[in-house]
């Protein structure tokens, strides 16, 4: 049976992970709203580029979700957070591809 002091310790690891996601997936939907301004900040670039983020959200959680089921069953901080990165790597692509835009 564990201590408290390493229960302590395992909660506050496991709570730095979830909010470090959460970070990760906001810093994620900030490279689509940047980028969608950078094109012209009209409605219709903000609706596509959040409707892009919900897209990759919704597969990509989908599968990395899948995927922690069978890989850390029970850890949802290890899911959050990598959810959390590939959002951000998708949103700085997103934002730095801005203007390779055509139509």
């Amino acid at each position: 049976m564990r201590t408290p002091a390493v229960v302590d310790v395992v909660d506050q690891s496991r709570r730095a992970r979830m909010w470090l996601g959460f970070v990760l997936l906001g810093i994620g939907l900030l490279g689509h709203l940047l980028a969608a301004r950078a094109i012209g900040g009209s409605y219709i670039a903000y609706r596509d580029h959040v409707a892009g983020f919900l897209i990759i959200l919704l597969v990509s959680g989908a599968l990395i979700v899948a995927a922690g089921r069978w890989l850390w069953r029970g850890r949802v901080d290890m899911t959050v957070l990598t959810v959390g990165v590939v959002q951000a790597l998708f949103g700085l692509f997103v934002y730095a591809t801005r203007f390779h835009v055509h139509g």
